[in-house]
């Protein structure tokens, strides 16, 4: 489809944005947990601040964010208005295991193919700023080239979202560039994060970075309740480059308003929850890696081998990494070793389809989470108070990972990130989920997790330090 065709939402600009002083323009990132927080953020600021919000990203990724959105009620009741770009036309391979890197290469034709919505998202910015006092772009920092025409409208601004943990932004700054301007070290003990990314991405990411340069400040899902120090280095190595103040806001957890549909009768129930119902508190390992992870009939045998041996209940999301288009083409389903689920079938339950991770995560039967550790994952499960098995792949993962279990100690490590190229195997699965779930190292991990997941929730309550600088950052573009 040609991606300069007009997006007939454009029809709706003047009625929508006419009256109104301030307009927010939301731009993720075609990736599952960038399109998830931007989301999450386009309805706190358009129903709580009844500020209008516009949301524009391709029709696929479009279809893709609000299918999966974890409260369709709270969707349903904010006033967003969505705006659906032709999806470029790139190849959208099934993801396959590739024992040299867990990143998801299938994916790069996707992100390569993001740049082409810069003439798009151009003449949506300039159709809005004739229609309004100040336009808010709110971008992912991998959208920054997409959005560099703010530059040339006088009433636009623009604010870049961080995706990604606060702790694992300072070490990419620190590392990617030379360390120039810290006068301290990082933290004594980091190791060594090399090969979390291609070079194709890290050639992607160095595009955008060249037009953050644009940026009026940055957002970060996160909260200065567990990540205040890191926010302050990261502020003060912005300082020294630049000898400016660099405008930052941690509003996070972005998720807690995601439950709303919990308590809906019309609502109904996934099955993984109906079967958490028939379980003791806390008992229940959550296993799931996210939407970007492919992993191999070894791993995979070894993974349910050690589930087994564990002796614990559990509930494994099965399930390959996303498509480019998750609507096109047939699902490949991955194999579990013959016998396990019926072995396991007063135990375990395996569910092969989206799975609801907040519900999941927040439901009182849930003792434990074997992640992936991207940020999503992690901060919605330290703001519900519950431990992690962690288990990184690529990407930020392994720095999420080393902040759960060595600087939070809300976790413990699956397998560490220098011993990635090592099969993880069912002994020692089984030993971290006993440890995690059947002991007394386990219950005091979780009691930290507890009273960390009650801070965070914390924050973001009248008068918590999330609430503030979001308030602080509406005050700011509404000046």
């Amino acid at each position: 489809m040609d991606i300069h065709s007009k997006d007939p939402s454009n029809d709706l600009i003047s009625s929508i944005s006419k009256q109104a002083e301030v307009v927010v323009i939301m731009v993720p990132f075609p990736c599952q947990s960038h399109l998830n927080q931007l989301l999450h953020l386009s309805c706190l600021i358009s129903s709580s601040y009844n500020i209008p919000v516009h949301y524009a990203t391709t029709s696929t990724h479009l279809r893709q964010a609000k299918l999966r959105f974890n409260s369709q009620t709270h969707l349903q009741d904010s006033q967003i208005h969505f705006h659906e770009f032709p999806t470029p036309d790139v190849h959208s391979p099934s993801p396959t295991p590739d024992p040299s890197t867990k990143f998801p290469t299938h994916l790069q034709p996707s992100f390569d193919s993001s740049i082409h919505l810069r003439q798009p998202m151009a003449a949506l910015l300039h159709g809005i700023s004739a229609m309004t006092r100040r336009v808010i772009i709110i971008h992912d920092v991998l959208m920054a080239y997409v959005v560099q025409d703010v530059a040339d409208v006088p009433n636009a601004e623009s604010y870049a979202f961080n995706p990604t943990s606060p702790f694992s932004s300072f070490f990419d700054g620190w590392q990617m560039m030379g360390k120039p301007s810290l006068k301290e070290p990082p933290p004594k003990g980091l190791p060594s994060f090399e090969g979390c990314f291609t070079i194709d991405v890290l050639t992607f990411i160095a595009l955008q970075a060249d037009f953050l340069k644009f940026t009026t400040g940055y957002i970060y899902n996160s909260s200065r309740s567990i990540e205040g120090t890191f926010i302050d280095l990261i502020a003060k190595d912005q300082f020294n480059r630049n000898k400016v103040n660099t405008q930052m806001w941690a509003i996070g957890p972005l998720n807690l308003g995601a439950d709303y549909d919990r308590n809906n009768s019309n609502s109904p129930k996934h099955k993984c929850l109906e079967w958490l119902d028939k379980q003791a508190p806390k008992s229940v390992l959550y296993v799931s890696f996210g939407t970007t992870t492919t992993m191999t009939d070894e791993e995979i045998k070894e993974l349910a081998m050690g589930l087994e041996q564990s002796e614990q209940k559990f509930i494994w999301v099965f399930r390959n990494a996303d498509k480019v288009d998750i609507f096109t083409g047939e699902v490949m389903k991955e194999k579990l070793p013959e016998g396990f689920e019926e072995r396991m079938k007063e135990v375990g339950m395996v569910v092969r389809d989206w799975a609801p991770q907040v519900e999941i995560l927040g439901h009182p039967s849930t003792g434990g989470f074997m992640s992936h550790c991207g940020w999503n994952s992690c901060f919605e499960s330290i703001a519900l108070g519950v431990p992690i098995a962690a288990w990184p792949m690529h990407s930020d993962q392994p720095k999420n990972a080393f902040l759960v279990t060595d600087i939070l100690k809300v976790g413990l490590p699956v397998n560490k990130w220098e011993q990635r190229e090592e099969i993880v195997t069912s002994s020692t699965i089984a030993k971290v989920v006993r440890k995690l779930i059947a002991s007394k190292e386990g219950e005091e991990i979780r009691k930290r997790a507890e009273e960390l997941g009650a801070s965070t929730k914390q924050a973001v309550e009248e008068g918590g330090a999330s609430r503030m600088e979001l308030d602080s950052f509406i005050a700011h573009i509404t000046r």
